[in-house]
Order: C-alpha cells, then sequence, then structure tokens
C-alpha cells in the first residue's frame, strides 16, 4: 500500500480508532474499505460450502501430499522466492506482522488479527499446520478461505509451480514443498482480496522457513523452547539463533510514511540463553526491542466465566476491563504481546496508547480452535493441542488455575519427534485418569509403546490403553459415566495437534 505525508494523520486517526477509520489510503487518494467478510458474495449472501467445493479441495490436499513435507525443511529461500517473482511478488503489497517462537505463536497471531480487524483494517491471517484442511490456515477478514478459492487460487499459480519444479529438477533438486506451496499461495490470495495487512506464522524456525520471504513491519518472537532439534540445533541458543532469523532491516519504500518509524521486534518472556541470542540479532538488524516484563506487562488477570479479564500494560499505556475468551497465564501473556505487537504496528508510544474500546472489543472477538477448547458439554470435553513439554506444563498450570474439575480423565497420542516422557510428566499432576491412544498420524507413538511411559510415570491401576481415538473417547465417557460417583468430572485431550483435531471432529459428528 503506498501512502503519502499528506495523509499521516489521517493514518494516526486509524490507530486511535476515531470516526475516521474505515479508510483505506491508496496511490489515487483515500476511499472507503468496510472488508466485508470473505465468504460473503456481492448480494451479501453467505456463500455455501458444498460436497463438490469439499471434494475438489480433498483432491488437491491429497496431490499435495505428494511433495516433500514440512519435516524435511530446504535450508534455502531460493525456490520460494523463485516463484514468488513469477507471481509478481505478492507479499510485497500488503503490511506484515511476522510471528516465530516455540508456543504460543497461532494463539497470538490469531489476537493481533482480532485487533487489527477491531481497529478496521482487512486483514490476511496465515497459521500451521492446519486443524483439518488449509482452509484453516488462510483466513480474511475473520473468516476461513472458501475451498472454492483454494481450488481457483491453485489453478491460477500452477503454471507457475510447473516451471519452478521443471527448473530445480533440472538442477537435481526437489520440487517446491506442499509448505512452500501453501505460503506463495496464501500471499497470492492475500494481495487477491486484496487485505491492508497479513498475520503470518512461521512454520519451522525462522531463518530458513518459506514465511521470511516478507518484509515484516513488526518481528515478533513467543517463547522459545528445544524443539525440532535434528533441524534447529540441540541447544535453545541454537534454536533461538533461527527464530531469530525473522529479525532483519525493514526495507522501506521512499513514500512509506505511515509505516512504523524504525524496525521493531516484539519479544515474549524468554528463558536467558534465548533472550540473549534474540536481543543480539535485534542489535545487528538495528532494530528497536520491546521486551516483555519490561516495556510491556500483564498487570492482573482475573480468572471469569468463559475466560479471563485482563489489564494490560502496553507500549501506550494501561488497558483494563480488558475480556480475552480464553484460559490460562499463557494467553494473558500471549495477549500482552499481540498488543504490542499492533500497537507497535500503529506506532503506539507512551504518550499516545489505542483507543481502549477497540482494544477491549478486538480481545472479545479472539477464538483459537483447538487451544484448551470446549468441544462438548456432557461430559464436558476440552482438546488442547499442547505438543511438547512448555505446552504441557501451560494446560497443567491451567487446569489447576482455571478451572475446578473434581478429577479429569486424560485422552493423550504424542507424535514421535516430541519428548514424550515430558509430556507425560508434566500431566500426571492434573490427570486422575490417563487414557493412552493413537491418532490416525504415521508419525503418532504406538499406544502401547507410549503406555510403557506411562505405567512408569502414571502407576498401571491409572492407564488405560487404547487404538484409535474415537475407541478413547468412548472409553473416556465410559470411565465417568460408570465408574465416577461424583459430579465436576472432564475429559481433556491433548499431545499432538493430531489429537486435538481428531476429538474435535467425532464432538463436532456427534460421535
Amino acid at each position: 500500500m503506498v501512502r503519502r505525508e499528506e495523509d499521516i494523520e489521517v493514518v494516526d486517526a486509524l490507530a486511535l480508532g476515531t470516526e475516521d477509520s474505515p479508510v483505506e489510503i491508496t496511490e489515487s487518494g483515500l476511499t472507503l474499505n468496510l472488508g466485508e467478510p470473505a465468504q460473503v458474495d456481492e448480494e451479501g449472501t453467505v456463500r455455501e460450502v458444498t460436497a463438490q467445493d469439499l471434494a475438489a479441495l480433498a483432491a488437491l490436499e491429497a496431490q499435495w501430499a505428494a511433495r516433500p513435507q514440512d519435516d524435511a525443511p530446504n535450508p534455502s529461500l531460493d525456490r520460494v522466492q523463485a516463484l514468488l517473482d513469477l507471481l509478481g511478488h505478492p507479499e510485497q503489497v500488503f503490511d506484515v506482522i511476522h510471528i516465530a517462537g516455540t508456543n504460543g505463536k497461532t494463539s497470538t497471531a490469531r489476537m493481533a488479527d482480532s485487533l487489527l480487524r477491531a481497529f478496521h483494517r482487512r486483514v490476511g491471517l496465515f497459521t500451521s499446520p492446519k486443524l483439518t484442511s488449509v482452509t484453516d490456515c488462510i483466513v480474511i477478514d475473520g473468516q476461513n478461505i472458501h475451498p472454492a478459492d483454494v481450488v481457483a487460487a491453485w489453478e491460477d499459480i500452477a503454471p507457475y509451480v510447473a516451471m519452478v519444479d521443471q527448473q530445480y529438477a533440472g538442477q537435481g533438486q526437489a520440487p517446491l514443498s506442499t509448505f512452500e506451496l501453501q505460503v506463495a499461495l496464501a500471499f497470492a490470495c492475500f494481495a487477491d482480496a486484496p487485505v491492508d495487512v497479513a498475520v503470518v506464522e512461521v512454520g519451522m524456525g525462522g531463518t530458513w522457513d518459506a514465511t521470511n520471504v516478507v518484509n515484516a513491519d513488526v518481528a515478533v518472537i513467543t517463547p522459545v523452547s528445544l524443539e525440532h532439534q535434528s533441524w534447529l540445533g540441540q541447544t535453545l541458543g541454537e534454536v533461538a539463533a533461527h527464530k531469530a532469523g525473522i529479525i532483519k532491516p525493514r526495507v522501506v519504500a521512499a513514500d512509506d510514511f505511515a509505516g512504523p518509524a524504525e524496525d521493531l521486534a516484539i519479544l515474549a518472556p524468554q528463558e536467558p540463553e534465548a533472550q540473549r541470542v534474540l536481543l543480539e540479532a535485534a542489535v545487528s538488524a538495528d532494530a528497536m526491542v520491546a521486551r516483555a516484563g519490561s516495556e510491556f506487562h500483564v498487570v492482573e488477570r482475573a480468572v471469569a466465566v468463559g475466560g479471563q479479564v485482563l489489564t494490560l500494560r502496553g507500549l501506550g499505556g494501561v488497558y483494563d476491563q480488558v475480556f480475552l475468551p480464553l484460559s490460562g497465564a499463557h494467553q494473558a501473556l500471549n495477549a500482552s504481546v499481540a498488543l504490542a505487537a499492533v500497537e507497535g504496528f500503529f506506532g503506539a508510544r507512551a504518550d499516545r496508547g489505542l483507543d481502549v474500546e477497540l482494544v477491549r472489543h478486538g480481545f472479545a472477538q479472539v477464538s483459537v480452535p483447538g487451544r484448551m477448547e470446549r468441544v462438548r458439554t456432557d461430559p464436558v470435553t476440552f482438546v488442547d493441542s499442547a505438543h511438547n513439554p512448555h505446552g504441557a506444563a501451560s494446560l497443567a498450570a491451567t487446569l489447576r488455575e482455571d478451572f475446578h474439575f473434581q478429577g479429569v480423565v486424560g485422552i493423550v497420542s504424542i507424535l514421535r519427534d516430541k519428548d514424550a516422557a515430558e509430556i507425560l510428566t508434566r500431566l500426571e499432576p492434573v490427570f486422575e485418569q490417563l487414557i493412552v491412544s493413537q491418532s490416525s498420524s504415521p508419525r503418532a507413538v504406538p499406544a502401547q509403546e507410549l503406555a510403557e511411559l506411562a505405567y512408569d510415570i502414571f502407576g498401571d491401576e491409572r492407564v488405560l490403553v487404547t487404538h484409535s481415538l474415537i475407541e478413547a473417547m468412548d472409553t473416556a465417557i465410559s470411565v465417568i459415566v460408570e465408574e465416577v460417583e461424583e459430579d465436576g468430572w472432564g475429559i481433556v485431550a491433548t499431545g499432538s495437534i493430531t489429537t486435538a483435531a481428531e476429538i474435535r471432529a467425532m464432538s463436532q459428528q456427534g460421535s
């Protein structure tokens, strides 16, 4: 988006949430942009998703599945850059908030998206991995992209994909990966919408992640812990160095008067080893830094029905009475990070904060599927995508601090490359009964193998073994209905995104 010097006051009005905020600043001047939802047609009617739409999307995703997958990353941005070059660089026509880290990326991204929309920006959101479909990953104006639009966008870019594949095949290299394709497709959809700003979540690491082709206005690093060690390194510092790859000098157009005045990095709470690496990267990039616990923090949080009420100290002041419809102290921290990122994007500072009413509205509209999400009422059942020790610890703390279950039956399936023993250890204090199972993922640890770990941590008498999540859910319900003689018990399914997605789908289908 091209912005002129005489338009600066209008952009300030956008940030402050005044009546002038539904304005788009373009080369031809100011135009009204009400940002209609992505799945509403020109007549204002909601677009239905037909069986034919779903079949076409399923065929496309099956086609993509034959390509290199996310567990075999390519330490180069050349392929995705080559594709974007052929597409006319759609990633360069909108502003970007770029988010890396180990835990909390998706939640932080969805909060930032909701806040930006509250300030009347048209927003594209890209997250990964999917819960059920690629349509989960590409969101425009708060609505998942329509399956037909994914197929249409693919048909547009497929000839260029073939050209890049052919070029690299001639060099003896692999074709574009599924993730690289989806990143390029998302950027093409955002440019076509068009969006004003995209909130983009890193897939893995940062430096060599396909999303790192963007010229971000704000770089955000959520908490970093050990993960994907075969690719990112064996120490926290090595992992953090990959995450820090998104903190880089921003290329500023000569007529970009309304973007952030300086490169900005927003850092969530970090272990000292990771913090040191991230700060060094910021210095190298000549970026301003805002740190959780220093420039911004959670002042207060109170558990409330359906979530929590927060008081947040942001870059531009204190925002009180903020209702967040998500549970857990970790989500309050994510909220403070998202707020700082959006404040930084709008250029907020100590003497000029954002409109508190619009901040409240933005947070109140947040939803994060698969993150301590209630999917059933009888018995009460939650799914949570915790898939590493840090996430499991956050889940355990949330169950202790925000809920008052008499007991919890846990359903757990974990993927092969995760620290299953440590995940189970973190969950042991909050699961009275554990049902070990196996999701449909080919990477899932076999149920009996996972059970051997669980017996050592929980004891034989607290562990049941099932070989499918359908069986696990039936068993959990039976435990509560037939064996527990008191009310107030619940079910929590966790251990991987696949586990959360499959239990979520069962509940939606009434299984």
